[in-house]
């Protein structure tokens, strides 16, 4: 057949452009391109709308406490519950990715968790990429609920009273946001013994009150060698032939007590009579006698007098050096039925939340056994594994007003790493108490 040097040409280009592979790579680029783009546009929507389910949840948790709050207390009535639920939220919700969230409250008079709101919200989250795919909206939803009438609180207040905690204006801003800790715990009683809070000032020994001298969970055998007189057994005292060593009387004691036995020093084992290790070591420590200007305040077990709780905070003083370890093993020892503190029974037909606040302004210095902050913080660690172990939740506070690293062992005691609080100006502790008081009310968030 007769072809033209054009038909040919153009012949010639086709032939080469299908044997050509350079142009492979645009090609299947181009294909990709759609499925790659949905897949991270994918993860950044999603990740925006994790984000908007997060602000949603802290705004549903807050509202619904806050109208258990209302609700137990009188201020609005059941059928009021809806309305005053939505408006709770949209005061509380930050988020913006989520224009409008629809709140339904559910009130339930009684179940075997108490009285309780359950509160359930749902938005619409408009994707910017996902549209692509298919996908213009996402669907965010998620509940809370607060439970109240079976649910008591017992919280021990650990509070540091070493020598260190005149500095900085330290003893006082723990004193106030102590004090204004009270206050707040003290609203969500709504009747006697649902809210109990113990104190238990430390520096290197704990005050457990010299009126306990005649108690049998103190151990008076090295109190006994250093604190009497000898005494002439055979003859007058000028030609003794026989001398006897005779304790003091032990309402002398003045009411410290050091570490107990190792490893009865991590535990939580009531006292027993027969069995020396569980007992207290009482120690005739300088500054637990009341004559002294800088007296280590006694322990104050479960309570809630709120004026007696606040007067002991109060007394407290700066004085000694510090051992965490057994003002934080005191303090559950108040939240424990039995000797030595003898916390109230705990009735079965209420459920409990136990916690611990323990506040510090330095490193361990000194307890019975050592004077390396090392060792005394590993035991301090076996200690807090036991409590967290039996269900007492752990806050900490470091005050670190000077050069201080931050406190390993206090980082490790908490029962979580949000519960762990850095201070680094004394000014700042009663911002920090006022943000624990608002997780400890949230241990009434049932779900």
């Amino acid at each position: 057949m007769f072809r033209s040097p054009l038909f040919r040409q153009i012949g010639r280009r086709l032939a080469r452009f299908a044997a050509a592979e350079q142009g492979n790579i645009a090609v299947i680029f181009a294909i990709a391109l759609v499925p790659v783009l949905s897949m991270v546009g994918a993860a950044v929507d999603y990740s925006r709308a994790v984000q908007a389910r997060t602000s949603m949840q802290a705004a549903l948790d807050s509202a619904a406490l806050m109208l258990s709050k209302d609700l137990s207390s009188g201020t609005i009535t059941t059928s009021q519950i809806g309305t005053k639920a939505q408006a709770y939220f949209n005061a509380l919700h930050t988020g913006t990715t989520l224009p409008s969230v629809s709140v339904a409250a559910t009130y339930t008079a009684s179940t075997s968790m108490g009285s309780t709101i359950q509160l359930t919200g749902t938005g619409t989250y408009t994707t910017s990429f996902m549209k692509i795919a298919g996908f213009p909206t996402l669907d965010i939803g998620t509940t809370s609920t607060s439970a109240w009438g079976n649910v008591r609180m017992r919280v021990a207040l650990v509070l540091d009273n070493t020598g260190s905690m005149a500095q900085d204006g330290k003893m006082p801003a723990m004193q106030t946001a102590a004090k204004n800790l009270v206050d707040q715990l003290s609203t969500l009683a709504k009747a006697a013994g649902d809210v109990y809070i113990s104190i238990v000032p430390f520096a290197k020994d704990v005050n457990v009150g010299a009126s306990n001298y005649n108690k049998d969970w103190i151990d008076f055998s090295d109190w006994d060698s250093v604190n009497g007189n000898w005494t002439c057994a055979a003859g007058n005292d000028w030609n003794c032939s026989k001398w006897k060593w005779v304790p003091a009387n032990h309402n002398g004691w003045t009411g410290c007590v050091v570490d107990r036995d190792q490893d009865y020093d991590t535990k939580n084992t009531t006292p027993t009579s027969g069995n020396v290790g569980t007992l207290f070591p009482a120690e005739q420590y300088s500054y637990c006698n009341p004559g002294s200007s800088s007296y280590l305040q006694p322990i104050m077990p479960l309570s809630y007098y709120w004026s007696s709780l606040k007067g002991r905070i109060d007394a407290m003083k700066p004085t000694g050096n510090t051992n965490q370890g057994i003002g934080l093993a005191w303090g559950w020892m108040t939240l424990s039925t039995g000797n030595p503190m003898n916390a109230p029974a705990k009735d079965p037909n209420y459920t409990y939340k136990d916690a611990i606040v323990l506040l510090s302004d330095g490193l361990n210095t000194q307890n019975r056994w050592y004077s390396n902050a090392s060792q005394i913080d590993a035991r301090q660690k076996k200690l807090c594994d036991n409590a967290k172990a039996e269900n007492i939740t752990i806050y900490t506070v470091q005050v670190n007003t000077g050069s201080d690293p931050t406190s390993s062992v206090l980082q490790y005691c908490a029962s979580s790493t949000d519960k762990f609080y850095l201070v680094t100006s004394a000014s700042q502790t009663v911002s920090v108490f006022k943000d624990i008081g608002t997780s400890l009310s949230r241990l009434r968030v049932a779900r």
